[in-house]
């Protein structure tokens, strides 16, 4: 059955708009409508593609873009797209095959800078791939650039000769020396050939080690894990792959253009960030190292390297876990928990981490630590086992048996729950098994219980009930009531959580905010130290809830999201909070906020529109301090990284003028004119100019550049107008020269009044 035009296209603007929105989930929905309509398109996969890549969801967008390419066999972009994937996923030799049929199908097209990208990345992956460097040399030489075609065609000898084809690597050197006989380089080359010695091998251009490394990665975790993996051996795997990534991540980073990022560095100055970035070398040195040698085996020698990159400056939680596991394995446990300590906070890692902060306990001697490691280790497991909007009952429902074996003194029953909850999660299948465990439990009113219930024999039905009592006075209206029999139920749990929540909840009823916040900070602290930052950020909402200008409140949440590895969500804190803080009248505060969200998203996936966001709320700050220096950096940046932003390009050029740079001012605009009338949007240029003219009457060179504009576009009478108004401005300024250009200019184009401006030109040009 044909689909439906008009519901195709929908789907697709619909993706469109929350692409720009940076809704990426959004977009991959409503691009997934587009493809069942159409599924023969491959506009739409292209589309879908995109999207499952920003999500980082890499084997859909692998998939997409696969059947895009197989609709569309001739469009290089889906092959570019493919190479890169593969890349990402570790499989470097699918990643070879993508970029070699991208390179030829822009060849085709006659887009030669393109094909040279590509085959220039293969040889990154393969120093040695043949066909690569083969075909960059004969396009080297055939565009006139004999330093690079020698490079390669000496590659080429050695490759030829390392395997056995002497009198191919033989013709490589003989073209190497027709192209550049005087160089050293190729005489060496020869000298060596001829005496029967080896070439240099090939080096590995800037820019392979990533994908290398991911490869490595790829293959040790697929040949070591073939069938399931427990907790501790997936957050294991997930540390590795994410260590290789953000080794890609910083290796793609070197291949970026210089210029753009030390000039976003510039305004990250003073951030306390710039002494780390500048240790990247070390730190991409010591991170490799650390992946080849666990991947070898060597895991002493990994630790180590992982150690010199944290002392280099970089941290991340990946890091911290991948240490942690590597001092337990070789049984350095005070190392190890030290380390686990900060993995705890990212939720990617926590379940792992709990386990293994269990075992550490465990083998101390410290069995109530253990139990409650053990303890949090189950609720995560468990909160996998029910529908999202059951998850917080579940999670408030653990509470009380937490509370309650946090003071159990019985060693025998601490080991016996230890032993219980390890025989569960340490398996290869847990998550089935914790299933199938709740599809036998029954549930109270819909509400699921905890599957500790099944694992433990220790009860904690008084605090329980004590809750009801005060959910029930609290319904009734009886606050003070419920308020004391809440003080009556410390002394059963005095360190419950959701009690000490009810009892803010019911101080918020009773108007005593002050107190409430005091409260729920503390809970959120707690939280925190528990190594639960995610239910530390729900208790902090709360708090802003109640009172959206607490600053202190709202730093720390930004601080802990951020922990959590949830940019996304910490960025728009910190925008909240620059807000709050602009609100205030508090300028300077309000831009360092900014510049901190600058600084933390350096590196991720949507760095750039990210960036840009954060950039034009410092450069409204910088407008309303009057800082236009300052300003016109920000504007300067944002113009970087969106170069079609007409708004950007106008304050650039009304910043300059107010300032007295008239040349920066007039470079501005002409960058600007010369931006859009490569890209056939003259009409813009046109409206830009006008909008200009209208600010500053006065300017010629404005004047001209929109006659001009006007001349090329055809509208003839408009051109005239603005050449007479300009040669009146340079009349007055004195400037007969630039008045006698105008008339002139007005006379080329055959006005119905010629006469009249003849006169006026033999006029200026006798008192001339």
């Amino acid at each position: 059955m044909a689909g439906r035009e008009d519901v195709f296209q929908q789907a697709l603007n619909e993706g469109h708009s929350a692409a720009w929105d940076q809704d990426w989930a959004k977009a991959a929905e409503a691009y997934r409508r587009a493809v069942e309509e159409f599924p023969d398109r491959p506009k739409g996969w292209i589309n879908l593609g995109l999207a499952l890549m920003q999500l980082q969801r890499y084997e859909e967008a692998l998939q997409a873009y696969q059947r895009a390419a197989a609709l569309s066999p001739n469009d290089p972009v889906p092959f570019e797209k493919l190479a890169a994937l593969s890349e990402r996923l570790g499989n470097i030799q699918a990643a070879i095959q993508a970029a070699l049929k991208a390179a030829e199908l822009y060849i085709t097209q006659r887009e030669v800078e393109k094909a040279i990208q590509n085959w220039t990345h293969i040889i990154t992956l393969d120093p040695e791939h043949v066909l690569a460097r083969s075909r960059l040399a004969l396009v080297y030489e055939r565009l006139q650039q004999p330093q690079k075609a020698v490079q390669e065609y000496l590659a080429l000898a050695s490759v030829l000769q390392r395997s056995g084809h002497l009198d191919k690597a033989k013709q490589m050197l003989e073209k190497a020396a027709q192209l550049m006989p005087q160089s050293t380089e190729v005489k060496q080359a020869l000298t060596l050939f001829q005496s029967g010695q080896l070439l240099p091998k090939p080096l590995r251009p800037k820019g392979g080690t990533g994908p290398i490394r991911m490869a490595q990665v790829r293959q040790v975790t697929e040949a070591t894990v073939p069938v399931g993996m427990d907790p501790v051996a997936e957050a294991h795997k997930k540390a590795l792959t994410r260590l290789a990534d953000l080794l890609f991540e910083m290796s793609q980073e070197e291949e970026r253009s210089a210029a753009e990022r030390r000039d976003l560095r510039t305004l990250l100055r003073g951030t306390g960030k710039l002494s780390q970035q500048a240790d990247q070398q070390m730190i991409l040195l010591h991170l490799g190292q650390a992946i080849d040698a666990h991947t070898r085996g060597e895991n002493e020698q990994a630790a180590e390297e992982l150690e010199h990159v944290l002392e280099s400056g970089f941290d991340h939680a990946a890091i911290h876990f991948l240490l942690g596991y590597l001092r337990f394995q070789s049984g350095r446990l005070e190392s190890a928990q030290r380390r686990l300590q900060h993995a705890l906070k990212h939720a990617e890692f926590a379940l792992g981490t709990r386990l293994l902060l269990g075992r550490i306990h465990l083998q101390n001697g410290q069995l109530q630590e253990a139990v409650v490691h053990f303890l949090e280790a189950l609720r995560l497991a468990d909160l996998q086992t029910v529908p999202e909007g059951q998850r917080e009952a579940l999670r408030m429902a653990y509470e009380p048996l937490i509370e309650a074996h946090r003071q159990e003194q019985e060693e025998a029953m601490l080991r016996q729950i230890c032993e219980n909850i390890q025989s569960v999660l340490t398996r290869s299948d847990w998550r089935q098994h914790l299933v199938k465990v709740r599809a036998g439990m029954p549930s109270e009113n819909g509400a699921p219980a905890p599957l500790a219930e099944v694992l433990l024999q220790a009860q904690s039905s008084a605090i329980l009930d004590e809750m009801h009592r005060i959910h029930q006075l609290v319904r009734q209206g009886y606050l003070r009531a419920a308020m004391e029999e809440a003080f009556f139920a410390l002394n059963l749990a005095p360190t419950y959580i959701p009690l000490h929540n009810l009892i803010a909840e019911i101080l918020i009823q009773e108007e005593h905010l002050r107190e409430a916040i005091a409260k729920l900070y503390v809970i959120a602290r707690t939280y925190r130290v528990r190594g639960d930052v995610e239910q530390a950020t729900h208790y902090l909402e709360r708090i802003l809830e109640i009172d959206p200008l607490n600053l202190d409140v709202r730093r720390q949440l930004a601080e802990d999201l951020e922990q959590n590895g949830r940019i996304r969500e910490a960025i728009r804190v910190y925008m909240e909070l620059a807000e709050v803080y602009t609100r205030l009248a508090d300028l300077e505060n309000a831009r360092q906020t900014c510049v901190q969200a600058l600084r933390m998203i350096q590196g991720q996936p949507a760095e750039k529109e990210w960036s840009l966001q954060i950039l034009q709320r410092m450069a409204d700050i910088d407008l309303q301090r009057l800082d236009w220096k300052q300003a016109i950096r920000v504007f300067e940046q944002i113009r970087t990284l969106k170069p079609e932003d007409e708004a950007t390009r106008r304050q650039l050029v009304e910043l300059n003028l107010r300032l007295g740079q008239v040349t920066q001012a007039r470079m501005e605009m002409e960058s600007y004119l010369t931006y859009l009338e490569s890209t056939q949007n003259i009409a813009a240029a046109i409206l830009f100019l006008e909008g200009l003219i209208q600010e500053h009457p006065q300017v010629n060179w404005m004047r001209k550049a929109l006659a001009d504009l006007y001349r090329r576009a055809g509208r003839l009478e408009e051109a005239i107008a603005q050449y007479d108004a300009l040669g009146e401005l340079e009349l007055n300024a004195g400037n007969r020269a630039g008045a006698i250009e105008a008339v002139q200019a007005i006379l080329a184009l055959n006005p119905p009044n010629a006469d009249a401006y003849r006169a006026v030109l033999a006029q200026l040009q006798q008192k001339a």
